[in-house]
């Protein structure tokens, strides 16, 4: 008889024998393993068929139902704790709830048969709703997940059937001396190795699944075919606004080096073939582009800094990049924005929104539907093939990757996805300074030491930086050129250090002459604030 095969099912008042427990737990992580290999693989191969739309993804619907009900302060602290990591710790940690949940299913299931094939459907429940939940899910999307549940809840009683008879067959006696002979392992070994077997095949399918909805359609490269669009007005980074210094901010963050923050646990995969970016709304008449369409603009290049509102003060999400596009106000200008707005809602491929005030989208800032960041392409984890950039204005509230949409509405109306989880309603980046060198704690020789580091205040500028040594006179630092008020700007200044342990500390100045707060205030609800220090030792 195969491991694998259900034997006539025994009462569910069986017992399990002393040791089983092991064996029921393996059973229950398996049977959900295989639950989310063939909901994973399936809903791959209907992600691929579809183009990418909806989600129906267990892992990636529960993640993003969790995401969307994450309070500020647990944001705060996985984004504080883990950096641009938080998703990475995110997986592992359902990956770890996962198993236990399956272990502590088979444990009940050996023991209360019907307690433990009750909890494992609804567990598969949660992830049929966590599906439905998602903003871009159809009915069609359910589908993978039940059949996934499906497939588990048979491979769970099966495995549990065959574990129960096992372990209460009475052991066989010698008809010589009708004394009970040891019950071979054979059977239990069998049965182990089979269900092991069938759980490294559910954990392929889940690889498999997101394999194949990550590459996908998305495989077909338009941009590369169409090449980036020529603009009529680029950017020139004078030398004076670079630094030669080792560890100083480079004044352009490569591709690479740029933080990422956003709620996709998986970069989305869009077709650019398919790509289309709508104007709804409060509009005289709705307008619709395509990828070639949008190329065909009059584009131009734009310095611009972004900052994510989770940046702590001295925190590095934020990165300064050149991007290339199309201006957001062109755009709305077709489409004939009604009186009444004040806000437009952006929206991107995977659900996620932003309400921007309407006014820094048609005023005369570098505000665009970006098709090009340091000239390239968009990387996939910065919006390709589209994406909106806003100067002056925190990420949460502007900086949609994947951009679909934009909807012309009132911020009486609509609320951007932060919003409603206790985020302000706008976003006016607040001016900020850091100290790049020296590190905290550093060991200095005494001397002349060379302090430096980054102040920004977008769409503002940055008039003064100063440097304080402990409770002493502010002194001022000497500035680097500033091409642009939309992007940050390098700082140094000469320290005549002393021997000793020394606290130094840094303040900014705006454009406006408003001087940076030292007002110590969290990043929710709307932006860190507060002097950067750094303590140091000098020999």
């Amino acid at each position: 008889m195969s491991a694998l095969s259900a034997p006539p099912r025994p009462s569910t008042a069986a017992r399990t024998a002393p040791g089983a427990g092991p064996a029921a737990a393996l059973v229950g992580v398996v049977a959900t393993a295989v639950t989310l290999g063939v909901a994973e693989l399936l809903a791959g191969l209907l992600a691929r068929l579809s183009g990418g739309s909806g989600t129906p993804s267990p892992l990636l619907a529960v993640g993003g139902a969790f995401v969307d009900r994450t309070p500020a302060w647990l944001k705060d602290w996985a984004v504080a704790t883990f950096g641009t990591a938080d998703k990475v710790v995110l997986g592992v940690g359902m990956g770890l709830t996962l198993v236990g949940l399956g272990a502590l299913i088979g444990w009940l299931g050996a023991r209360r048969r019907t307690a433990g094939l009750v909890v494992f459907v609804l567990v598969g429940v949660v992830g049929l709703v966590a599906v439905a939940s998602r903003p871009s899910s159809g009915p069609v999307d359910l589908l993978p997940t039940l059949l996934g549940l499906l497939a588990g809840l048979w491979v769970l009683r099966s495995l549990l059937d065959r574990l129960t008879a096992t372990a209460s067959t009475p052991p066989p006696t010698d008809p010589r001396e009708g004394v009970p002979v040891p019950v071979p392992v054979a059977t239990r070994r069998g049965l182990l190795l089979g269900a092991t077997g069938l759980g490294v095949l559910g954990a392929l399918g889940v690889v498999a699944g997101q394999a194949i909805a990550r590459t996908g359609r998305a495989a077909q490269d338009l941009v590369a075919a169409l090449g980036l669009p020529t603009p009529t007005r680029t950017v020139t980074v004078p030398p004076g606004a670079v630094s030669d210094i080792a560890g100083h901010t480079p004044f352009v963050t490569p591709n690479p080096d740029f933080y990422r923050i956003d709620t996709a646990l998986f970069v989305p995969r869009v077709d650019a073939v398919d790509w289309r970016l709508r104007v709804t709304g409060l509009v005289e008449q709705e307008v619709e582009i395509d990828l070639e369409e949008l190329f065909a603009q009059d584009h131009v290049e734009a310095m611009v800094t972004l900052t994510c509102v989770s940046n702590t003060v001295g925190g590095g999400l934020v990165g300064n990049a050149v991007w290339t596009g199309w201006p957001v106000r062109e755009l709305l200008a077709r489409a004939g924005v009604l009186p009444e707005a004040d806000m437009v809602l952006s929206r991107s491929a995977d659900g996620w929104t932003a309400g921007t005030p309407l006014e820094v989208l048609t005023d005369d800032r570098d505000a665009l539907v970006a098709v090009a960041m340091n000239g390239e392409p968009l990387p996939p984890e910065h919006g390709y093939p589209v994406r909106l950039v806003v100067p002056g204005l925190y990420g949460y509230v502007s900086a949609t990757k994947w951009v679909t949409e934009l909807k012309v509405t009132r911020f009486d109306a609509d609320e951007g996805y932060w919003t409603p989880r206790g985020w302000a309603e706008r976003g006016p980046i607040k001016t900020a300074s850091r100290i790049d060198v020296p590190r905290g704690d550093a060991q200095l020789e005494g001397g002349t030491v060379t302090v430096a580091g980054v102040a920004w205040a977008q769409h503002r500028g940055v008039s003064r930086v100063e440097v304080r040594v402990d409770d002493g006179e502010w002194a001022e630092a000497e500035l680097l050129a500033e091409p642009t008020v939309d992007a940050w700007r390098l700082w140094r200044w000469e320290w005549p250090a002393q021997p000793g342990s020394h606290t130094l500390t840094v303040r900014a100045t705006d454009g406006d002459g408003e001087l940076q707060t030292d007002e110590v205030a969290a990043p929710a609800p709307d932006g860190a604030s507060g002097w950067h220090s750094v303590r140091v030792d000098v020999g």
